[in-house]
């Protein structure tokens, strides 16, 4: 049976990343995919864990094949997931999760309706503005402009299946492990897994 495919959202600073690898060390059934980006990789990351680090031209020319399931420009950076390796590996049955932006969560909808999508909300705009300060990445021109692009990605959070406040860590993990597990039980999915089980 193919394997699900997840597409999980978040403003950048709602703890999206952090939440992902807690609940992946409890599920491994689901495995996390490896976007593309031409951003510059930040201190701690490595190449093709997470992320692939291309220039604009490599990129660019990705598009221009039809390379990528969705791509999308997010603060001046573009991202993009290989269509071929999410193929690859949902046909035997893999479960995989995407880690993208809501406009990438749109097209991939459009591809693959059966997607669950999983918005992860900040408690409130103020508190993920101090976490932006707290992490001590960016500038406060930076966080400024990251912030009113917030305002605008949390707007899209009731067109998705699920949505997660990442308030307590602990308990947003949970929530997110959740509803990775309890997809697999779903009516449809058990019915198409083991129909014999379901004959009067």
């Amino acid at each position: 049976m193919k394997g699900l495919l997840f597409a999980v959202t978040a403003p950048s600073g709602a703890g999206k990343s952090s939440l992902i690898r807690a609940a992946l060390k409890e599920e491994p059934r689901v495995r996390l995919s490896v976007s593309y980006t031409t951003r510059a990789p930040r201190s701690g990351e490595e190449n093709g864990r997470e992320y692939h680090f291309v220039d604009a031209q490599s990129f660019e020319a990705m598009v221009q094949r039809g390379e990528f399931l969705e791509c999308a420009e997010v603060h001046g950076n573009r991202y993009g997931t290989s269509q071929q390796g999410i193929d690859a590996a949902l046909a035997p049955g893999e479960d995989v999760l995407l880690e993208i932006d809501w406009q990438g969560a749109e097209q991939v909808r459009r591809l693959y309706p059966d997607c669950v999508t999983i918005f992860i909300l900040p408690p409130s705009v103020e508190e993920l503005g101090r976490r932006m300060r707290g992490r001590g990445l960016d500038s406060d021109a930076v966080i400024k402009r990251r912030l009113a692009n917030a305002r605008e990605e949390m707007s899209h959070a009731p067109e998705f299946d699920y949505v997660i406040i990442n308030a307590h860590f602990e308990t947003a993990q949970r929530e997110l492990l959740g509803v990775l597990r309890a997809e697999h039980v779903r009516t449809a999915r058990q019915l198409a897994r083991e129909p014999d089980l379901f004959r009067p």
